[in-house]
């Protein structure tokens, strides 16, 4: 359960600098994520994108802000409490700070990334909690390539990629940085499909995912996405499958949308 929202963002992380046509200043998009608890799919979680306009000293700036929560039934089974935050370009959606605190079952961890593009670069800070209460810290300065984007950031820049223009079978490799590792991440266009979703009927592009070097996803093209076919290019639907068995993400609300 503990990797619901990074599967979400996994499922989306395209990456490129393009100019934002899809994506507004007050924008909500919510979630329910299920797992598959003894051949059912039970809701367990509730997972919210926000977007909101913040002004600094120099310049204006997106904040994209995720969350996911446990409902509150689930919590003495396994309580979540994530936040992921990164303040991006309006205009290209390049990242410039990143943020993500969880607290997971009791696991408790902070990440930060100050991007640092005129060398390719991310000062990180990594802070845990130890089983004694203490605080565990570690700064690092670490090489990033120049197309390189958090997690937060790449799920809104695959939805201003031309996915129109593609093919079914066309797919390409990018790069995403998670735990101060970059990750590589296939992204194969499937098809188009007409799916019923809590928002109407929509007809969606069909993506599979895969992680390069990495056991998180399971089997060939079983972890799949589905993205509104207009101009806001939604995720209305993620399945998933992990080590531990499989789950889902479906699109609840959506408010706020540019187009």
């Amino acid at each position: 359960m503990r990797y619901y929202l990074l599967l979400l963002l996994l499922f989306v992380s395209v990456i490129i600098n393009a100019q934002n046509t899809a994506i507004g200043t007050n924008e909500k998009l919510t979630f329910s994520a299920s797992y598959n608890m003894s051949g059912l799919l039970t809701e367990l979680a509730q997972v919210t994108m926000e977007t909101s306009e913040v002004k600094t000293s120099t310049s204006t700036l997106l904040k994209l802000k995720c969350t996911a929560a446990t409902y509150s039934k689930w919590d003495s089974f396994f309580k979540i409490r994530d936040l992921y935050e990164s303040y991006v370009s309006p205009k290209t959606l390049t990242p410039y700070l990143y943020k993500r605190d969880i607290s997971e079952g009791g696991y408790e961890k902070f990440m930060q990334y100050k991007f640092k593009h005129k060398t390719n670069s991310i000062e990180s800070i990594k802070r845990k909690k130890r089983g004694d209460g203490s605080t565990w810290e570690e700064k690092k300065k670490f090489n990033i390539s120049a197309t390189t984007k958090d997690l937060v950031s790449t799920i809104y820049n695959i939805r201003n990629l031309d996915i129109h223009k593609a093919t079914p079978g066309d797919n390409q490799v990018f790069k995403v940085v998670f735990d101060n590792e970059e990750f590589l991440i296939n992204v194969k266009y499937l098809s188009k499909e007409t799916i019923n979703t809590s928002i109407g009927k929509k007809e969606c592009y069909k993506l599979a995912i895969s992680i390069k070097n990495s056991s998180v996803l399971k089997g060939n093209n079983d972890n799949l996405l589905w993205l509104t076919a207009d101009a806001n290019k939604i995720p209305v639907l993620a399945k998933f499958k992990i080590p531990v068995g499989n789950g889902e993400l479906k699109i609840v609300s959506a408010t706020g949308l540019k187009n």
